[in-house]
C-alpha cells in the first residue's frame, strides 16, 4: 500500500492586485524528506513557503499537511517550525532562553524543557553557549541557535527560507552538512527555500525549480542536471551552466532546434577534426581543473573543463567535439524533445 504524501499542495495560487504570485502549485511531499524550493528572485518559492506555513493564504488551491486540510488554518495551528534568514533572536535572551521561548510560551514543565535544551544544544554543538547573549556569538552559531529552537519545538515539518545567505562561503559549507544531519537524525520533514543551486543540489532529495510563479522541474538533483525540462532548467543547474547551441551550427538538427551540451562533455581536438571552431575567451584555474570559456556565433555558455592548470590564451583558435549522445535537443519553445 502506497503511504500517502505528508505534504500537499494541490493547485495553490496567490495574486496580489491581479499580479501573478504563484499559480498552479502542485507538489506531493513525502515524510521524512528533504525538498529543496529553488530559483532566482522573484520566482515564488518563498511565497510558496509562506503559504505553506500559513502566513500568506491562497486565492486558489487546497494545502494538507498529514492528511488535514490547513488551506484557511492559522500558522499557529500548522504544527510546523520555521528557520529564517535573519536568525530572528531575542538580543536580550540568552541563548538558552531563546532555544526554549517557544516551548516556555506553551508552558511545558521546566523539567522537560531543560531536556530538550539540552538535546537540542548537544545535536546543534552549542553546549557550553548557554549563558551567551546572540550579540556574543559568530553568525554560523546564531543560525545554529535558531536551529536548536525549531527543535525543540519537536515538529514533524521544518520549514527554511534561505537560513545561509547571511553567512560566509566556508560558514555556509559547514552549517550545510549540519542541516542536513540535523534532518536525517530527526527525520523530520524539511522544505527549504534557496536561490543558491549549489544548496539544492547538494542538501535536497527532491528539487523544485521555479520562474516566474511556476514549477519548471521537479525531480532528484541528478535528474534536473541530466535530464532539464526546458532551456531554463539547463541553464540555471549546474556549474557551469549548459551551454545552448543554435541548429544552424550544427548539421543534422532542425531550424528552429536547440541543442544543450555539459563543458565536461567537449573535447578540445587538432584543427580540423572538431565539430565547431571557437575562439578562447577566458581561462578560470579553479585549483582541480581549469575552465576555458569559448566564444562562437550561433552558441550561449560555451566552455570548456580541462583537468589541473591547463590555461589558454585569450583570443586563440580551437576546435572542440562531443559525442551526439551527450547533446540534449529542446524545440522552438525551449521544451525538451524525446531522445534522438
Amino acid at each position: 500500500m502506497t503511504t500517502p504524501p505528508f505534504v500537499v499542495l494541490k493547485d495553490v495560487a496567490k495574486r496580489w492586485n491581479g499580479q501573478l504570485g504563484v499559480e498552479g502549485i502542485t507538489l506531493d511531499i513525502p515524510e521524512g524528506s528533504f525538498t529543496a524550493l529553488l530559483g532566482p528572485s522573484g520566482c515564488g518559492k518563498s511565497t510558496t513557503l509562506r503559504l505553506l506555513a500559513g502566513l500568506e493564504l491562497p486565492d486558489e488551491g487546497q494545502i494538507l499537511i498529514d492528511g488535514k486540510d490547513v488551506t484557511t488554518s492559522a500558522a499557529s495551528d500548522r504544527n510546523l517550525s520555521m528557520v529564517f534568514q535573519s536568525y530572528a533572536l531575542f538580543p536580550h535572551l540568552s541563548v538558552a532562553e531563546n532555544v526554549v521561548f517557544g516551548l516556555k510560551v506553551r508552558r511545558v514543565p521546566k523539567a522537560e524543557r531543560q531536556q530538550k535544551l539540552h538535546r537540542a544544544l548537544e545535536i546543534t554543538g552549542l553546549l557550553g553557549y548557554e549563558d551567551r547573549k546572540p550579540g556574543e556569538l559568530s553568525g554560523g552559531q546564531r543560525q545554529r541557535v535558531a536551529l536548536a529552537r525549531a527543535i525543540v519545538a519537536g515538529q514533524r515539518l521544518c520549514l527554511m527560507d534561505e537560513p545561509l545567505s547571511n553567512l560566509d562561503a566556508k560558514l555556509r559549507n559547514s552549517v550545510r552538512k549540519d542541516i542536513k544531519k540535523l534532518q536525517r537524525d530527526l527525520g523530520i520533514t524539511v522544505v527549504y527555500v534557496t536561490h543558491d543551486q549549489t544548496e539544492a543540489m547538494s542538501m535536497a532529495d527532491t528539487v523544485v525549480l521555479m520562474k516566474d510563479g511556476h514549477i519548471q522541474q521537479i525531480g532528484a538533483p541528478e535528474d534536473l542536471y541530466n535530464k532539464p525540462n526546458n532551456t531554463f532548467v539547463a541553464e540555471f543547474v549546474g556549474a557551469p551552466p549548459m551551454a545552448l547551441i543554435g541548429s544552424a551550427a550544427l548539421d543534422g538538427f532542425g531550424a528552429d532546434q536547440t541543442i544543450g551540451i555539459r563543458a565536461e562533455n567537449i573535447q578540445i581536438v587538432p584543427k580540423g577534426e572538431g565539430r565547431l571552431r571557437c575562439i578562447v575567451t577566458e581561462s578560470e584555474f579553479l585549483g582541480s581543473e581549469t575552465l576555458i570559456g569559448l566564444d562562437h556565433a550561433h552558441t550561449e555558455g560555451l566552455c570548456v573543463l580541462r583537468s589541473g592548470l591547463s590555461l589558454m590564451a585569450e583570443g586563440e583558435e580551437i576546435d572542440i567535439t562531443f559525442q551526439d549522445d551527450n547533446l540534449h535537443v529542446f524545440d522552438g519553445s525551449g521544451q525538451r524533445m524525446a531522445a534522438r
